[in-house]
C-alpha cells in the first residue's frame, strides 16, 4: 500500500453523533472519494477495500456504467420517490432483471419491493410466511444473522440472547459439511409436531457469512428443500449478502437444485451501494391484500435505474462464475504460498471467505494492524474470523498484492507470538 498508517486515532466521530456508531471505531479514518476497488481518506490516502460496505459493494465503488446510467436518469429530471406507483424506472428495472437474471435460470418469481434494507424484507418474507400457512414458528439455525430489526433479529441465531419476548421459533443447529446430526435434528422436530405445530417457513443462508463463513452443502440444502416441500413449510433463502454474484452465481444456491419459495435480496442488488431491498416470492404464495405490507421507500428510482445496470453488468464476460472462479482460486492458491493454513483455517466460498485464528485477541490485533497498512477488513464468527470480500471484479493484482500485506502481518503477529510461546 501507499503509506504506513502508524498514528491513526482511536475512532473518527463527529462530537454529536450517536455512541452507537460501530465501522468509524473500526477504521479510524475521515474517507472522502471511492473508486473501484479503493477507498480514499480526505488526505488522499489510498486503502484497498476488503469489507466493501459489509457485502453491499459487490461492483466496487462508483461503477463508471452504473453512474453514468443513474446520472443520466438524474439529469433528466426523472423521478426519485415515488412508494409503490409505478414508475418507468420500476417496470425497466423488472424487465431487466427478468432478462437478464431470471429468464436465463428459468425462474418465475413475482417482485415484492419492500423497505430499503435488507431486515425489511426478512421481516416482510416473516409476514408474507405467516399469512399464507397460517402458522406461527419459523425455524432458523444457531449463528444465523438475518438483521436488526425485531423480527429479524428473532430468528437471528447470532442476536437470539438479546431478544426476551419473542414469538416461539425453534432454532436448530447450522449444517457443516462433515456432519449430518442437524439435518437429523430437523427431520425429528418436523416428524413429531402435529399438523398444527409445524413451522410456517424454514429460513437460512447458504454461508453464514455473519457466522464465521461456514458454507452449507448442496446435499444438505436438498435434503432442507426436500423436507419443506415434504411439510408444506415455506423454504425462504436469505441471499442478502450471499448474492449478486458474491459467490461466482448470480444467487448463492444455483449450485443445489433447490427451489425457494422466497429470496431475499438487499445490500449489493443495487450495484452501487444505493439503499434497495426486494424479496421474489413464487407467484402462488402472494396472498397480499393490496397496501397489507408497505413502506415510504419501496419507490426509489434510483436503485431500479442503478440495480438494472447492475443486471446487465452480470452478461459480461468479465462478471461471470470464470473469472470470480479465477480470483477466487488466487486467493486459495495466496493462502497456500504464504503458507497461513500454519495459522489460520481458510473458510467461505467464492470472494466471499474468512481466515479463522484461534483467538478473538487475534483477529482483533490482526484488524487494527491491517488497516494500519492501508486495508480495510471485517470481523466475524465468533470474532475469531477475519472476513475477506473484496469487490468481484477486483483486479488479480490488486488481490494478489492484498494478500500478500495480510500474509505478511499474519506471519509478522501470529508467528512472532508462537515463537515466544516455544520459547517460554
Amino acid at each position: 500500500m501507499n503509506k504506513q498508517f502508524n498514528n491513526v486515532s482511536a475512532e473518527a466521530k463527529h462530537p454529536s453523533e450517536s455512541d452507537v456508531s460501530f465501522y468509524n471505531r473500526i477504521f479510524p479514518e475521515v474517507f472522502a472519494k471511492a473508486k473501484g476497488s479503493f477507498l480514499y481518506d480526505q488526505n488522499g490516502v489510498k486503502y484497498l477495500d476488503f469489507f466493501c460496505g459489509s457485502g453491499s459493494l459487490n461492483y466496487g465503488h462508483n461503477h463508471p456504467k452504473i453512474i453514468e446510467r443513474l446520472t443520466t436518469y438524474l439529469h433528466e429530471n426523472g423521478i426519485v420517490n415515488s412508494l409503490d406507483q409505478m414508475t418507468s424506472a420500476k417496470w425497466q428495472f423488472i424487465e431487466d432483471f427478468t432478462h437478464n437474471i431470471l429468464g436465463p435460470r428459468q425462474m418465475t418469481y413475482k417482485f415484492q419491493f419492500t423497505g430499503p434494507t435488507g431486515t425489511n424484507s426478512i421481516e416482510a418474507a416473516i409476514k408474507l410466511s405467516r399469512k399464507f400457512t397460517g402458522r406461527e414458528n419459523v425455524v432458523f439455525f444457531h449463528d444465523s444473522f438475518h438483521g436488526m430489526t425485531y423480527g429479524s433479529m428473532s430468528i437471528s441465531g447470532k442476536l437470539r440472547p438479546n431478544i426476551h419476548k419473542d414469538h416461539v421459533q425453534h432454532a436448530l443447529g447450522f449444517p457443516f459439511a462433515t456432519e449430518d446430526n442437524y439435518l437429523l435434528s430437523l427431520k425429528t422436530f418436523l416428524s413429531n409436531c402435529k399438523t398444527s405445530e409445524l413451522p410456517a417457513a424454514i429460513i437460512l443462508e447458504t454461508i453464514q457469512a455473519e457466522g464465521g463463513m461456514k458454507v452449507a452443502t448442496r446435499e444438505w440444502l436438498e435434503a432442507v428443500d426436500q423436507l419443506a416441500k415434504d411439510y408444506e413449510i415455506l423454504l425462504v433463502i436469505d441471499d442478502i449478502q450471499t448474492g449478486v454474484g458474491r459467490v461466482g452465481t448470480f444467487f448463492s444456491f444455483e449450485d443445489a437444485a433447490i427451489d425457494p419459495d422466497i429470496i431475499c435480496m438487499s445490500k449489493s442488488l443495487s450495484g452501487l451501494g444505493i439503499p434497495f431491498a426486494m424479496n421474489l416470492i413464487k407467484p402462488e404464495i402472494d396472498c397480499w391484500n393490496p397496501g397489507e405490507h408497505n413502506g415510504t421507500f419501496r419507490g426509489n428510482n434510483m436503485a431500479f435505474v442503478a440495480a438494472g445496470c447492475m443486471s446487465e453488468l452480470w452478461s459480461e464476460p468479465n462478471m461471470q462464475r470464470e473469472t470470480i472462479g479465477e480470483l477466487a482460486t488466487s486467493l486459495e492458491e495466496a493462502f497456500i504460498h504464504h503458507n497461513l493454513g500454519k495459522y489460520c483455517e481458510l473458510k467461505g466460498k467464492g470472494v466471499m471467505r474468512g481466515f479463522r485464528f484461534e483467538t478473538q485477541e487475534t483477529t482483533s490485533i490482526l484488524q487494527k494492524a491491517i488497516f494500519n497498512n492501508g486495508i480495510l477488513v471485517d470481523i466475524c464468527g465468533n470474532s475469531d474470523v477475519i472476513k475477506i470480500m473484496p469487490p468481484i471484479n477486483i483486479t488479480s493484482a490488486d488481490l494478489t498484492q492484498g494478500l500478500k500485506v495480510i500474509a505478511h502481518l499474519v506471519h509478522e503477529h501470529v508467528g512472532q507470538k508462537k515463537k515466544l510461546q516455544t520459547l517460554n
